[in-house]
């Protein structure tokens, strides 16, 4: 970089910074300089309850799937894939009933390149049937046990018998990060000729950079013509981002699933994706961000499993604060540690007691009871709260009154509960 360039360059940073304080915007000014090629229209295809469902352990019944589909509508997702019908014939009755459902969203649901798997998808009454082969030389020698010869003419023949039945087809190709490009074009290209409706990208071990799923992307992007969807597991945290870097090389539909439950690490999380979209990237791809969190807590009580509370934007902890400093500026302007309100995503503000915090929201919680307390009295509060959240983390409402009537020599409250 020349000098002229390097001070243009900080000049640009020193405006954007200047516009976000007379603004008070709550995001990073900086995201003004990101590349922002996204699509015109970018399609969330949500595998919850598919690949979600595949994570260990988990098993969602036909009355939980539809629950879960219906609310997935509700926030807007444009297609769900409802599962896997060759699984079982309960899995088969599970993603006819959803595809039953008469909702907004397309129904889609998942196919090995085998005629009897897209028969299965037909009398599932689906939209869409997700086609998916092994094009790495690692899956195919060890699970397919097949050449490339087969490979490609199983996923031709099977395109084209979809095409035959009236579905609309994908054809992905799995462990595309892993695999030859030279081949998976000819077999995209194949599928092209054969009516595909779309070409898939799969990371199916989440083991490709940002940067690899850009180029890998952006080749088949120039390759092909058909639309391309993505694919992307989080093994070593990069979904969300590499997402973005597909979207931004010529993918138009990513999957998705709720909190980014699935296999091993798991997958893209769709409240994660949409919130990167519309709030980094200024793109609103119409999903209603306020549902989000009661979505995120039915999928996970759905599923048996606690959601994390340092979840992104739907766990208890993504606007808690204890911390005095913290708390004390969040109370004069919430902006100061939240750069997205809790209510955009159907989530609440929690103001936490223990041993890191301050006399603010000390004040805070007396004054919401006009209880008035001496300076002296604040600072007992304060360190009898500091004493047990050292033992024990976070100290409960209940505890809190304690410590306030301990130290305003007032007998102990009532439980409203006792008998």
């Amino acid at each position: 970089m020349t000098v002229d360039s390097a001070g243009s360059e900080n000049m640009l940073y020193t405006q954007l910074l200047i516009a976000q304080i007379v603004s008070l915007d709550p995001l990073s000014p900086f995201n003004a300089l990101a590349k922002r090629s996204l699509p015109d229209e970018i399609t969330v295809y949500d595998s919850t309850l598919r690949d979600g469902e595949q994570m260990p352990g988990v098993r969602f019944s036909c009355e939980q799937k539809v629950a879960i589909a219906r609310r997935l509508d509700e926030v807007g997702v444009h297609q769900i894939e409802a599962g896997f019908p060759a699984v079982s014939e309960t899995e088969m009755e599970s993603v006819r009933a959803v595809a039953g459902l008469g909702l907004d969203a397309d129904i889609l649901c998942l196919a090995r390149t085998k005629e009897e798997d897209i028969d299965l998808a037909i009398k599932c009454d689906v939209d869409m049937v997700l086609l998916f082969v092994a094009t790495s030389e690692m899956h195919m020698r060890y699970k397919l046990k097949a050449g490339r010869e087969q490979v490609l003419e199983r996923a031709v023949r099977t395109t084209e018998y979809g095409r035959d039945h009236g579905l609309k087809v994908s054809m992905s190709t799995e462990d595309s990060t892993r695999s030859d490009l030279e081949f998976m074009l000819e077999l995209y290209n194949s599928c092209e000729d054969a009516g595909v409706d779309r070409i898939g990208v799969t990371d199916t071990l989440g083991c490709a950079s940002p940067e690899a799923v850009s180029h890998l992307v952006r080749e088949i992007r120039r390759g092909t013509s058909t639309a391309i969807s993505a694919h992307l597991h989080n093994d070593f945290g990069l979904a969300v981002a590499n997402s973005v870097a597909a979207l931004s090389n010529g993918a138009e539909a990513i999957a998705t699933t709720v909190g980014g439950l699935g296999e091993r690490a798991g997958n893209v999380s769709l409240e994660q994706l949409v919130m990167v979209l519309k709030n980094l990237y200024g793109k609103d791809i119409g999903i209603s961000t306020e549902g989000l969190t009661g979505l995120g807590e039915l999928v996970f009580q759905s599923a048996g499993i606690k959601m994390p509370i340092n979840q992104p934007w739907i766990g208890a902890n993504a606007f808690s604060h204890e911390s005095g400093i913290h708390v004390a500026a969040v109370l004069n302007c919430p902006m100061t540690y939240e750069c997205v309100s809790p209510e955009a995503v159907g989530n609440r503000r929690h103001l936490v007691l223990g041993k890191h915090s301050g006399t603010a929201i000390v004040l805070n919680r007396l004054g919401e009871r006009g209880v008035t307390v001496s300076q002296e009295e604040i600072c007992k509060i304060v360190r009898e709260i500091k004493r047990i959240g050292e033992k024990q983390g976070r100290v409960s409402d209940t505890e809190f009154w304690a410590i306030v009537d301990g130290v305003l020599g007032k007998p102990e409250r009532e439980d409203p509960c006792r008998e």
